[in-house]
């Protein structure tokens, strides 16, 4: 029994015709699921935007990111490891129930897929797609509910009384590829969005640094910000617009490093009682890769809504990538 959610996923032999063809196999059965969810962000004009995928393999994807401005703060794409003949029995199953299981029916006249709603306030819109690989058709159901994919609950799901199945669609396959422990890598963060980020800088920075307009003279620049950018941009291009009076800007660097592909980022910024963490992670090249030796300074510029000071900058954690193939 799936904690939370009421639901009992019972294994089904698998198909004898794996290729599609078969018109007797249920929509999706060879194909792919996909939720989409875009959840507004308390502070400022930002969002946490995930997307999974599923597929009739076993295999899974999860792309999250964050936002804030429209500029794109922080990217995370987790993959699924290992054999994935388990997790395919369940993808079968799941495709049955979405067809067959009262209260879970997906494919009912009572659930129109061309309902597309606007979602107001702070609800995040969840879009559910079944993708048929065999027929070449996919289905989308688009609804409206509080939470993110890792928190929503389908109760209070709208607009129509038959929504709480397209979430309830959603938290399933999330638990059933993910998890019942996984958790967003954005969780509680305020949003921010990137003004650069790259490889080598020639501020050649050695630790962060936080531009916040002092109390008294929210209008102004911070000291030493329009300098920094020059440097940073050797005069090459204006600085981004601030408004310095609700805005910050966090500058990320880690000192001199030595192999080409090292970067650095925001992962979380998170307001605490007595003022903000922001969680800063480095990506280094993984084991068995061999990058090309390179000095350089790796940075990342972010923009945010002002949050409650001291700005603390956490221990650096670093993420091995997986090398390119």
């Amino acid at each position: 029994m799936l904690a939370g959610i009421g639901l009992l996923l019972i294994p089904i032999a698998c198909d004898s015709d794996p290729s599609g063809t078969d018109p007797s196999l249920p929509f999706g059965r060879v194909g792919e699921v996909e939720v989409r969810a875009s959840t507004p962000l308390a502070l400022g004009e930002g969002t946490v935007e995930e997307s999974l995928v599923w597929s009739s393999t076993g295999a899974w994807g999860l792309r999250e990111r964050i936002t804030y401005r429209g500029f794109v703060g922080d990217e995370k794409v987790h993959q699924s490891r290992g054999n994935p003949s388990a997790l395919a029995q369940d993808y079968a199953s799941f495709i049955h129930q979405l067809h067959e299981t009262r209260g879970l029916q997906l494919f009912t006249s009572e659930l129109d897929p061309d309902l597309n709603p606007s979602c107001g306030g702070n609800e995040s819109r969840f879009i559910f797609v079944i993708r048929d690989h065999g027929r070449d058709e996919e289905v989308e159901w688009v609804r409206c509910a509080d939470g993110g994919l890792f928190s929503a609950r389908p109760e209070g799901a709208g607009p129509d009384p038959s929504a709480s199945r397209v979430v309830l669609a959603a938290q399933l396959t999330r638990l059933l590829t993910l998890g019942e422990d996984a958790q967003s890598e954005y969780r509680g963060s305020v949003p921010f969005g990137s003004f650069d980020r790259g490889e080598d800088t020639p501020t050649r920075l050695t630790s962060p640094r936080a531009f916040v307009a002092p109390d008294g003279e929210l209008a102004t620049a911070p000291s030493g910000w329009f300098e920094f950018w020059e440097t940073h941009t050797e005069g090459d291009r204006a600085p981004p617009s601030v408004d310095w009076s609700r805005e910050m800007v966090l500058v990320i660097g880690v000192g001199e490093r030595f192999e080409a592909g090292d970067s650095v980022g925001v992962r979380r910024i998170l307001q605490v009682a007595d003022g903000t963490n922001v969680e800063v992670v480095e990506r280094a090249p993984g084991d068995f890769c061999s990058p090309a030796p390179r000095n350089q300074y790796p940075f990342h510029i972010v923009v945010a809504p002002r949050t409650r000071l001291a700005i603390r900058f956490g221990e650096v954690r670093v993420e091995r990538v997986p090398c390119e193939p």
